[in-house]
């Protein structure tokens, strides 16, 4: 740097020599210029033209000076410059100084510092011998007393900010999830349950049950033979009652019955007779509910065998709700829910109608009624998607797709809203009974309360046995024990509390 500076300086002393050196050169020129003019006028004329020699004495000598003090003012310009280079170039000596004794300093303070290290070793060593002849242990053994202290902090640390995670996420979900099925619930009305599962046929009188029976029950026997329906008559004045698993028969039973008495004539080839038109007419029934069903839910172009089997859950029901209106209801739920998500809303509204149509096959098929939902599905409908809810619904296969979990939820809201299914008293006390016994199995639980009908479960711990962290594993596994154990409509909240109590006697 130092080089690059004395180069610079050189250049810029030769610049200034080398212009003046011009300008003098210049001024001698015009000086010559000067004189041969006035030879020359003088040898014209030699008296005339005196007095402009004279002048051009003149302009020579003001040239000369003007060259002179231009001269020198570049000659105290290029002093200046020179001063100050000099004292830059003493400035930089005076920092080359500096950093040198620095450098000197700091490998001074180096040796220094590896001293003191090394004597902070010799100290270190000696302390630790000292706290193992103390402690009775090596420094390996104290190390892993001192991690196995330091990772039970640190889980303790790690299981809060789960907790705390899990909390905030939990509140977050479910305030979205309330606002999207509150949003779907808002807009779509159903009725309550009131379906029961026999057909009871009225009489126009008690005479008509003698004539149903026939001379030595022919006719009933007819009758039971060609609906595979079993016809109860008892002491209930002017009614009748079928009972039947299947209610497809149940129904043709009751329109056959139904006939016959308007009819009057009642005999086993009448009976064979009205019950072929019985079936034909359920038949008819059945394509047109399943196709009012789709057409109502805005579904369209279902395959014809898909419309049957649509049809025929109009005649079945599920814990006293029809499974038709129940499958209904899901679609138009399934297609809110799909609106408010921003996905596809005819995949959801597709799955949600077929999403229960293996209830529709009877028992000689055997599996989940979602799997075998989803293998007709399959088979007659080539949406994508729609299958693959269909048997993640329930759970019998994992739910992965969004059209899978809006399924999902919708059934569970149609399922669970309040007189959406009847239950028998016996059947919901033991429900419950289950469900208390069920919690109070666990260790450390001191009284458990089923409420709201069953479905939430509030669980008192003993404070002294179950903590913080042991009330959030309790819960955890109570309910995946309820999931595997229990057979319950909706879903159930499991609610653990965990609470310690102070109490003195002022006297």
């Amino acid at each position: 740097m130092l080089v690059s500076l004395l180069v610079g300086i050189g250049s810029l002393v030769l610049g200034g020599a080398a212009a003046f050196f011009l300008r003098q050169v210049i001024a001698s020129g015009k000086l010559r210029t000067a004189e041969r003019g006035a030879e020359k006028l003088l040898t014209e004329a030699t008296t005339k033209h005196k007095e402009m020699l004279l002048e051009a004495k003149e302009e020579a000598i003001r040239v000369r000076a003007a060259a002179e003090g231009e001269y020198r003012e570049r000659r105290s310009e290029l002093q200046r410059q020179e001063r100050r280079i000099s004292q830059k170039e003493e400035n930089l000596e005076r920092k080359l100084e500096s950093v040198d004794r620095r450098e000197q300093g700091l490998v001074a303070r180096e040796r220094e510092a590896d001293a003191l290290r090394d004597q902070l070793q010799e100290i270190k060593g000696k302390q630790v011998q000292q706290l193992e002849l103390i402690s009775g242990m090596s420094s390996a053994e104290a190390k892993q007393v001192l991690l196995q202290a330091v990772e039970g902090e640190v889980r303790e640390e790690a299981s809060r900010y789960v907790r705390e995670w899990e909390a905030r996420v939990k509140e977050e979900a479910g305030e979205r999830a309330r606002e999207v099925v509150a949003q779907a619930i808002q807009r779509c009305a159903a009725e309550v349950s009131s379906e029961t599962t026999v057909s009871v046929v009225p009489l126009p009188s008690d005479e008509m049950k003698g004539r149903l029976i026939g001379r030595e029950g022919r006719n009933i026997r007819a009758l039971e033979h060609a609906t595979g329906v079993d016809l109860i008559i008892d002491d209930t004045p002017q009614a009748v009652t079928l009972s039947s698993f299947d209610p497809v028969r149940r129904e043709v039973a009751r329109i056959a019955l139904n006939k016959l008495i308007l009819d009057g004539r009642i005999h086993p080839a009448r009976i064979e007779e009205v019950v072929e038109k019985s079936k034909a007419e359920v038949e008819t029934t059945i394509r047109s509910e399943g196709e009012q069903a789709a057409y109502e839910v805005g579904v369209h172009g279902l395959h014809l065998e898909l419309i049957k089997l649509l049809g025929r859950l109009k005649f079945r029901l599920s814990y006293g709700q029809n499974v038709l209106a129940h499958s209904i209801e899901v679609s138009l739920l399934a297609g809110m829910i799909a609106i408010e998500l921003g996905t596809n809303v005819v995949v959801a509204k597709k799955a949600g109608l077929l999403h229960d149509i293996g209830k529709a096959v009877g028992h000689e098929v055997e599996g989940p009624h979602a799997r075998i939902g989803a293998d007709i599905v399959e088979q007659w409908e080539k949406t994508p998607g729609v299958a693959r809810a269909v048997s993640e619904h329930h759970g019998e296969a994992d739910t992965t797709s969004v059209v899978g979990f809006i399924i999902s939820a919708a059934d569970a809201i149609s399922g669970g809203r309040p007189g959406a299914r009847g239950e028998s008293l016996e059947h919901y006390l033991k429900r419950l009974e289950d469900l208390e016994s069920l919690a109070n199995s666990f260790a450390g639980v001191d009284k458990s309360f089923a409420i709201q009908a069953g479905r939430e479960i509030r669980i008192m711990v003993k404070p002294e046995e179950i903590d913080d962290l042991g009330a959030m594993r309790l819960v955890r596994d109570i309910t995946r024990k309820i999931e595997d154990t229990l057979a319950y409509p909706g879903q159930i909240r499991v609610t653990v509390i965990r609470e310690t109590r102070a109490v003195d006697y002022a006297k």
